[in-house]
């Protein structure tokens, strides 16, 4: 809180005032992660930063993406206005621990529910059903998973997607890791690799961006199911409760289909409907 400097005349009464806010607490400081009330000044959310279509830190500071889109709705329901949150950039690898330390409320970030990180963590949703794909150049002639052999595959460090693709479907394939996903596209777009492999909602975010407008197509596989779930820190039931219902308002005013649509129409992703809030495809 900014204090002005008071005249002598009001001292008593800047005092009192004072007072009186210690007593009763001090709503305006709690730009912590959201009390899931609408009690504070602003809540916290993680989301990824570097993924078009669904988590996007653009160059003016504004987030974009139906990971942004989901979360917004959501903390609005929480009680937030939009400019009351604040969007935390959550790494795949630290999103167990910012919720374990409380750095955020819940986190919207291609989150997979999962049963390993079901032991760490609370998940509300799923809000979307998403597969693991292939994305190709629009005029590639691969439409399998097995057509991959003897053909090179991009996948990000330490992603197990390429590797399914090579043990499952096309041991002959040549993998090639890269440090991000962009870095995968660009070597598709040069030819230097044939296909990219990752979840199927990635691949839409990316080829539906402007700079990329026809020049890839996601080849429609279902090579595995990946529910996205918005990630709250383990115990806290009643935000789940809150998010879960949320969710469901989102999908019932058709919200959920005019994000799905805004954010991955231009790649032409054939999504699956919403998915049933608690109800996970294994």
């Amino acid at each position: 809180m900014k204090l002005r400097k008071a005249s002598a005349a009001a001292a008593t009464a800047l005092v009192l005032a004072l007072t009186a806010t210690a007593c009763g607490g001090d709503d305006n400081d709690s730009s912590d992660t959201g009390s899931g009330s609408g009690g504070g000044d602003t809540i916290k959310v993680g989301i990824k930063y570097d993924q078009p279509g669904l988590g996007l830190k653009e160059p003016d500071g504004s987030f974009s993406g139906f990971d942004v889109d989901v979360a917004t709705y959501v903390a609005k329901e929480l009680g937030y206005e939009p400019d009351q949150i604040e969007f935390v950039e959550t790494k795949s690898a630290d999103r167990e621990n910012a919720l374990a330390r409380g750095d955020v409320k819940f986190i919207a970030a291609t989150y997979s529910i999962n049963d390993e990180r079901a032991q760490k963590v609370d998940f509300a949703g799923p809000y979307l059903l998403a597969h693991q794909d292939l994305l190709v150049k629009s005029d590639s002639d691969i439409t399998e998973a097995t057509d991959l052999n003897d053909k090179n595959l991009c996948s990000v460090t330490g992603s197990t997607s390429a590797q399914n693709v090579k043990n499952d479907f096309a041991p002959k394939a040549n993998l090639t890791e890269r440090g991000g996903y962009s870095e995968c596209i660009a070597a598709l777009q040069s030819g230097a690799v044939d296909a990219l492999t990752t979840d199927d909602s990635i691949l839409a975010g990316f080829a539906a961006q402007e700079q990329y407008k026809g020049q890839f197509k996601l080849a429609g596989l279902k090579l595995s199911n990946e529910n996205y779930g918005i990630g709250v820190k383990k115990g806290d039931t009643e935000t789940v409760n809150k998010i879960n219902a949320a969710l469901e308002k989102m999908v019932s005013d058709k919200s959920w289909d005019k994000a799905v649509q805004e954010n991955f129409g231009p790649a032409n992703y054939k999504n699956e409907p919403a998915p049933k809030i608690g109800n996970i495809v294994k």
